[in-house]
């Protein structure tokens, strides 16, 4: 059998909230929505504050009405769910320790902590982050420079000048895990990665350019490999700042020669089913500051790579699977 499919979602892939586009224009329901609504925070660095007191890592969220009598001209609709309404706002620096307490570990990112919150926290965190890197850098408008403004509960911005409306943008990326058919996988080390850490391929989808050209192209310009029996396997958002990672899977030649971008992939290799056990199998990474001692890393659980990975060994009567850590590095 050479083609498989995800057997698990991708920890970001689900958004199990409702995005009510009506709510976002009526400004009176929004208001309204805030008296019983829960907020999600942030701080300027992407963290939360996370109750890990009682069973796997929550955010912690507050009730809105105690944090001001309507919404905050930046506040963010994120959406709903189990009937809650959900408001996200970035809290100045000198108000942290407001809704953390004075403990900086109370206070973790998406990267850290991400992979093992409950599904509704999880799309609450990642669609917090996805808007406020969107805000960071919309603040002027692009058609004619003037300053912006938050509108439609943080879902637009409009520009003093004439007006024009910004939407939040996101930028599609295929990764693709190239395999042989058989027992062999690609992966590859980027330059910007610690030594023993590899992945699957990624890159991103040029201006007019299909899903399945960009997944070709990628793997020609990365590895030099010519890929066929191009497949699709699930999607996930990646808001560091704003992707969203569209998963392939396709065919190569193991005996092909490798030819790497040595601007962005420093090792590539083809590793057996076999060889990739232990990597499989590993339940943390190498300690700060230590080497990886010519072991394999595979990504965290937080990325849609290592949910293809862990599909593409299963389909391959690879053995049970233990969970894995929180990927502290990307994709």
């Amino acid at each position: 059998m050479s083609g498989f499919g995800l057997v698990a979602s991708p920890v970001l892939a689900g958004a199990p909230i409702v995005r009510d586009g009506l709510l976002r224009l009526d400004s009176a329901r929004r208001e309204a929505s805030w008296a019983a609504a829960q907020v999600v925070v942030t701080d300027d660095r992407g963290r939360f504050p996370i109750d890990q007191a009682d069973g796997p890592p929550r955010l912690r969220t507050y009730d809105a009405a105690e944090i001001a009598a309507a919404p905050p001209s930046d506040a963010l609709l994120l959406g709903e769910a189990d009937s809650v309404v959900y408001w996200g706002i970035r809290a100045p620096a000198p108000s942290v320790a407001d809704f953390g307490g004075d403990d900086p570990a109370q206070w973790l990112d998406l990267f850290t902590v991400g992979a093992d919150f409950p599904a509704v926290h999880a799309a609450l965190a990642a669609t917090a982050t996805a808007l406020l890197n969107w805000h960071g850098r919309a603040r002027f408008c692009a058609r004619d420079g003037s300053p912006t403004h938050v509108t439609n509960g943080g879902w637009a911005r409009v520009c003093e000048a004439e007006q024009h409306e910004e939407y939040p943008r996101t930028d599609p990326a295929v990764i693709c895990l190239v395999h042989d058919g058989a027992d062999r996988v690609l992966l590859a080390r980027q330059r910007v990665w610690p030594a023993g850490r590899f992945s699957v391929l990624a890159g991103f989808v040029e201006a007019g350019e299909s899903l399945e050209a960009c997944v070709a192209r990628e793997m020609a310009e990365e590895v030099g490999v010519a890929v066929r029996d191009i497949g699709y396997l699930g999607s996930q958002t990646w808001p560091f700042p704003r992707s969203l990672m569209i998963g392939f899977q396709a065919v190569a030649d193991p005996e092909a020669p490798l030819r790497l971008d040595d601007e962005e992939i420093v090792e590539a290799q083809w590793v057996t089913l076999d060889e990739l056990r232990p990597a499989l199998a590993r339940t943390a990474w190498p300690a700060a500051g230590t080497t990886a001692d010519g072991q394999l890393y595979l990504p965290g659980r937080l990325s849609i790579a290592r949910t293809m990975i862990d599909a593409w060994a299963l389909a391959r009567t690879a053995p049970s699977i233990p969970p894995q850590p929180p990927d502290p590095a990307g994709v």
